[in-house]
């Protein structure tokens, strides 16, 4: 397997979920059993010599790669939800996003100080998502040590919002 494989297998959706977007579909990466177990041993590898104690995962396609990525690990998964979705008290913050805006939500006992974390989803476009991401787990006091994607679109500059933090993306459309 290759990133240049992953990459194929990527599928351009245009005009969803609105006009003027081209929408990067990863169920195909998902459908392959192969291309799956690539991008979480690939993700893995990124980690595996500062290992996490949580992966924090972003909704909904952060999930998918969360989950497997934690059991390597063999850590905990924390949800960033979109506001509303988690049900125990929760700290929140409302960012912009390629088209629109939107507000996430962490449980406000889901880290805490000093707790090793990467985070993790899909796509990283504008960085909003994840800079949201970024400030509720400084806000629990847990120590980012990298975010990765499985594909970056560098033409909307989402990595210049994440500051500091190291990140890992697999597959970069310019």
């Amino acid at each position: 397997m290759s990133i240049k494989e992953i990459e194929a297998a990527i599928r351009d959706i245009v005009d969803f979920p609105q006009k003027g977007i081209v929408f990067k579909d990863i169920t195909p990466v998902l459908q392959s059993g192969k291309l799956f177990s690539e991008v979480t041993d690939i993700f893995y590898s990124q980690y595996e010599k500062n290992r996490p104690d949580y992966i924090v995962a972003i909704e909904s396609r952060g999930f998918i790669f969360g989950a497997p990525l934690a059991y390597r690990f063999g850590c905990g998964v924390v949800p960033v939800r979109k506001k509303g979705k988690l049900p125990y008290k929760t700290i929140e913050e409302t960012y912009n996003l390629e088209y629109g805006t939107a507000t996430v939500e962490i449980h406000e006992d889901a880290l805490k100080k000093g707790d090793k974390v990467v985070v993790i989803d899909d796509l990283l476009a504008t960085g909003g998502t994840a800079g949201a991401a970024i400030k509720l787990i400084e806000r629990l006091g847990a120590e980012i040590i990298g975010l990765s994607f499985l594909v970056e679109l560098e033409f909307l500059k989402g990595r210049s919002t994440i500051g500091r933090y190291p990140v890992n993306s697999l597959i970069f459309v310019p």
